[in-house]
């Protein structure tokens, strides 16, 4: 049955009694539909409560991709009961509800996939919501030309439409395929990467650092190999890529230097293993802990909430902090002076008395006191203490070392210095020269 006449021929079905039975066919075609999504969904999480980090939970990510299995079951429903009628009565209102379910299969499925590659820590962006809107209604506006019959005329208009490239020439729709086909193999590719992404920074007993470079080089090559492979299903000789290849060793070489630096420094970073996610880390002017380590920059969550995004050529290139390697316990100090005349013997012990018993600061080793040198204003006193979890900050800790150390420097009566400076006038004359001048009127 042809296409256009296909709202005619439900028109003309309106007044059978059969259509009652399509419309009561299509509702338990939905109910059951999503049942049975609901009920898959509830069976992969007791699964992945009793078995964690099952490989098909992770992949296919069960909370959201249930959006996706409902209207693919429902449509699978639709098409076994469209086929299954065909000969009992007329089907023209299955035949409209199909093209209805792929369309949100298709819309959910590509929400799924988008969200899935470039939706971050679970947050969509407003680009990313705002081409959301537009794929939904480009979809249902294809559906309504499919259902107007405009489909034939619209294909051949495409394929009748040639635009030069060079010497040869072709038609829109060989290049929409090309532009379709590279889209969808690299949305594939990069939902892999993701999948195997995750599943690989949940392998235990390999370095945290050597999964994330697995994960990076297996997801570039995967689009790799996605581009070359659509390139290649539309016809397009890979050899053309010889030229595009020349310039773009050009363009590495003259202005993509930067670039390609930070990237070939985020795998060795990987590589070396010495640099981990979560740790604790300070470089150049800034300190924090490891976020992410992405193939071009690093991403340093500092301890006021504030996120550094630092470029991998500086962590090859400047000197790194890591206060987590190979030993998680770091030794914070607070300095002081007192004046000379200080009972030294009796002051060191007692501050380092008043620092242990604070919160986070370890036993053992613990906390001491010592003399720094002989300064221009009294001796130069350190305290020092060490904490097992550097990346929950030191502030609290020093404040509250500050507060105890004042407590036993006001108990025995110990001053602290501040420069003082006397003005001596070496010529009187002078002066009293300046004092006769007149001053300046206000």
């Amino acid at each position: 049955m042809p296409i256009s006449s296909l709202l005619t021929d439900l028109l003309r079905d309106l007044n059978d009694p059969a259509v009652l039975w399509q419309a009561a066919v299509i509702a338990a075609c939905v109910i059951v539909g999503w049942g049975l999504a609901h009920l898959l969904r509830r069976s992969w999480q007791e699964r992945e409560e009793r078995l964690t980090g099952h490989p098909v939970v992770k992949i296919v990510g069960v909370e959201s991709f249930e959006r996706v299995l409902a209207p693919v079951l429902v449509l699978t429903l639709l098409a076994v009961a469209r086929y299954s009628l065909a000969g009992v009565m007329n089907t023209s209102l299955l035949r409209i509800a199909m093209p209805l379910a792929s369309s949100l299969a298709i819309i959910r499925f590509a929400f799924y996939m988008l969200r899935r590659v470039f939706a971050r820590h679970g947050r969509i962006g407003g680009a990313l919501a705002t081409f959301e809107r537009v794929f939904a209604l480009l979809v249902w506006l294809a559906v309504a030309l499919y259902l107007l019959g405009a489909w034939p005329d619209i294909f051949h208009f495409l394929d009748t439409t040639t635009i030069p490239l060079g010497k040869n020439e072709a038609s829109l729709a060989a290049i929409l395929k090309a532009v379709v086909s590279v889209v969808i193999l690299v949305m594939l590719s990069l939902w892999a990467g993701a999948a195997l992404e995750d599943r690989l920074m949940n392998v235990q007993g390999v370095h945290l650092s050597l999964r994330a470079a697995v994960a990076r080089v297996s997801r570039a090559l995967l689009v790799v190999v996605s581009v070359l492979l659509s390139l290649t299903l539309v016809g397009i000789d890979l050899t053309v890529l010889s030229v595009f290849g020349g310039a773009l060793g050009v363009g590495l070489g003259l202005g993509l230097q930067k670039i390609a630096s930070n990237y070939v420094s985020g795998f060795v970073v990987l590589l070396e293993r010495r640099l981990s996610m979560g740790d604790m880390i300070r470089v150049d002017k800034f300190d924090g802990r490891v976020a992410q380590i992405n193939t071009r920059y690093t991403v340093l969550a500092a301890l006021d909430g504030s996120e550094t995004v630092v470029p991998n050529e500086m962590l090859i290139a400047s000197a790194v902090q890591n206060f987590s390697l190979p030993s998680r316990r770091v030794r914070i100090a607070t300095q002081l002076t007192v004046a000379y005349d200080t009972d030294i013997d009796k002051l060191l012990p007692a501050l380092a008395e008043a620092c242990v018993g604070i919160e986070r600061v370890l036993a053992d080793p613990a906390p001491g006191a010592l003399v720094l040198r002989f300064g221009p204003d009294g001796f130069d006193l350190e305290v020092g203490m060490f904490i097992a979890d550097p990346e929950a900050g030191s502030g609290g800790i020093l404040s509250e070392a500050n507060l105890r150390i004042w407590r036993v420097l006001q108990g025995q009566g110990v001053s602290l210095p501040y420069p003082t400076r006397d003005i001596r006038i070496v010529q009187p004359e002078v002066a009293r020269t300046l004092g006769d001048l007149p001053r300046p009127q206000a």
